[in-house]
């Protein structure tokens, strides 16, 4: 059986031409950071035509492109993961709190000239703001002049008060945050470049922060209410958990593709999720570059079992999809985003 797709909607997203990666999403919001602006755009809205960004935040370290921010759900501040700090800032660019930390450069004792330095290696952090606007879960070094490990806090949204924190033993290259739906539970992704993979779950009640140690050569790529899904490090396989004991209760494997080419290595990329409650979308779109075109897959959301056929697009698309659970899903294609549904 073949999935066709139908392009829904499409919009050029101002100040991202020329960007090979998507920018990131947070719900329904993209964020942008262009120079010295994050700005925020409402999907919805950019695909009805609407140019300028929802809400702009000031950035106050215009040469820094790492890091995992999040915004409000009400869309007042926005809280932006640094290299040695965390900073919530407000649209007319006062800075709510600061929450200062160790460089994330792994480089032991260097010298730091100002506030807005950015020094040379690539090590980062990220952020999220809950579901109800009370709190930030952060992902930040620990120590005193020397890196010693990680922690995961919880930070009071209003303050930067840290109100929790769990050491961690991980040595991150980067790391994402993934909001659980029930708003009490967050999920973090840890990389490690080619070591290592960690991933955990994190809880707090408003009172206590408990977090649970997953797995160490994982993803966390999606989740809903009842169950979320990884890919192995190494692209091996998806496997769907059951939330929360994280049981694994499907396994897909990527061999059980069909290469473009015979031998030719097969992997899953980390781009996949729930397009709807009965769907999965999976993307072998890395491994399939240069020998043909960059598939994307239906899944059976209960099962992971594959439709025979990749999905059929009207055209090429690179990289993999970014899943909205209603029905959609989007690709990025030099400074555009599209949206894309199953043509039924």
């Amino acid at each position: 059986m073949t999935n066709r797709a139908r392009l829904a909607a499409s919009a050029r997203l101002p100040g991202a031409e020329g960007r090979h990666h998507p920018p990131d999403l947070e719900g329904r919001r993209v964020l942008l950071v262009d120079g010295d602006v994050l700005a925020v755009y409402d999907l919805e809205e950019l695909f009805r035509g609407r140019t300028e960004p929802a809400v702009a935040f000031p950035f106050p370290w215009p040469g820094w492109t790492r890091g995992g921010h999040s915004v409000s759900p009400d869309g007042t501040f926005a809280v932006l993961s640094g290299q040695r700090s965390v900073r919530a800032v407000t649209a007319g660019g006062g800075t709510l709190w600061e929450y200062r930390h160790p460089c994330w450069d792994a480089e032991v004792g260097h010298p730091h000239t100002d506030d807005a330095q950015v020094c040379p290696n690539t090590e980062s952090g990220s952020c999220r703001i809950t579901a109800d606007g009370s709190a930030v879960w952060a992902h930040v070094p620990h120590g005193g002049d020397e890196v010693e490990g990680e922690e995961w806090l919880v930070l009071d949204a209003g303050t930067g008060t840290a109100l929790a924190r769990t050491a961690l033993d991980t040595v991150a290259s980067g790391s994402e945050h993934l909001a659980y739906p029930d708003g009490l539970h967050m999920g973090l992704s840890v990389g490690e470049g080619e070591d290592r993979a960690p991933v955990f779950w994190g809880r707090w009640d408003g009172a206590e922060q408990t977090v649970r140690p997953l797995d160490d050569d994982r993803y966390l790529a999606d989740a809903r209410a009842d169950a979320f899904l990884t890919v192995a490090h190494g692209g091996d396989d998806i496997v769907l958990h059951r939330f929360p004991d994280g049981g694994g209760t499907a396994r897909l494997p990527a061999g059980t593709v069909p290469p473009h080419a015979p031998g030719a290595h097969l992997s899953w990329d980390f781009g996949c999720g729930y397009v709807d409650a009965g769907h999965v979308i999976a993307s072998t779109a890395g491994c399939d570059r240069g020998l043909g075109p960059e598939r994307h897959w239906l899944l059976d959301a209960a099962t992971l079992l594959r439709w025979s056929a990749p999905i059929a697009y009207p055209g090429d698309v690179t990289g993999p999809p970014l899943p909205l659970g209603d029905g959609t899903w989007l690709t990025w294609n030099d400074g555009r985003l599209l949206r894309w549904e199953i043509d039924r």
